[in-house]
């Protein structure tokens, strides 16, 4: 391997590791029985969906901009190939990056939102898409 594809796959691995951290908060949160946070939840969701599609985006050497955008990434993404359309589900992700994070904005977010953010991520096999098309 190619001194360039060895620093493309640790910064993939990177984006990738990164993306599992906020996946792993985001499913502990859930099992946590008093005093969490559902709007962290669904954020660390968010993250975890947008990360995973940017790595994918960086290992087929895609230029994507600074966005927190779930649709524009996977946008990005079905120029590449079409398993992004079957991930649409997980658009609503989105409002989870900043809308609920701040006040005026914010609204009070309920356990079954938190599950359904988690969900999502596996419903629409966002993760495992994006594991198993990274290394094609």
């Amino acid at each position: 391997m190619k001194n360039e594809d060895k620093e493309l796959m640790n910064f993939v691995k990177e984006w990738i590791d990164i993306a599992e951290e906020d996946l792993i908060l985001a499913k502990h949160g859930l099992s946590i029985s008093s005093g969490i946070s559902y709007r962290m939840i669904c954020y660390h969701s968010q993250q975890s969906a947008e990360k995973y599609l940017k790595a994918y985006l960086v290992f087929n050497k895609v230029e994507f901009p600074y966005s927190h955008n779930i649709t524009t990434l996977l946008d990005l993404c079905s120029y590449i190939d079409k398993f992004a359309e079957r991930l649409r589900d997980a658009e609503i992700l989105t409002a989870y990056a900043t809308a609920m994070r701040y006040p005026g904005e914010y609204r009070k977010l309920k356990k079954n939102d938190a599950a359904n953010s988690v969900g999502l991520l596996k419903k629409s096999d966002l993760v495992s898409e994006i594991n198993y098309r990274r290394w094609d």
